[in-house]
């Protein structure tokens, strides 16, 4: 499927960014897009957004936890 390549492909972005590469590169809409540490927000948004895409039952990213007192 072609939503679960561009979710391996980012999520290898994502690590090669974590472990220290200063950039990557992937193609997202056909076009080639690069990140680096300084917008990794923004690729771990567009993981997410094809993590619910590919029908993930539990995408990596939650909001946070709330408190009940």
């Amino acid at each position: 499927m072609v939503a679960d390549t561009r979710l391996q492909e980012a999520r290898q972005a994502l690590h090669l960014l974590i472990t220290g590469q200063s950039t990557v590169s992937i193609q997202r809409d056909g076009k080639r897009v690069e990140f680096a540490q300084a917008n990794r927000g923004d690729l771990e948004k567009y993981i997410n957004l094809l993590e619910v895409e590919a029908g993930a039952a539990n995408p990596r990213r939650r909001g946070p936890a709330s408190v009940i007192a």
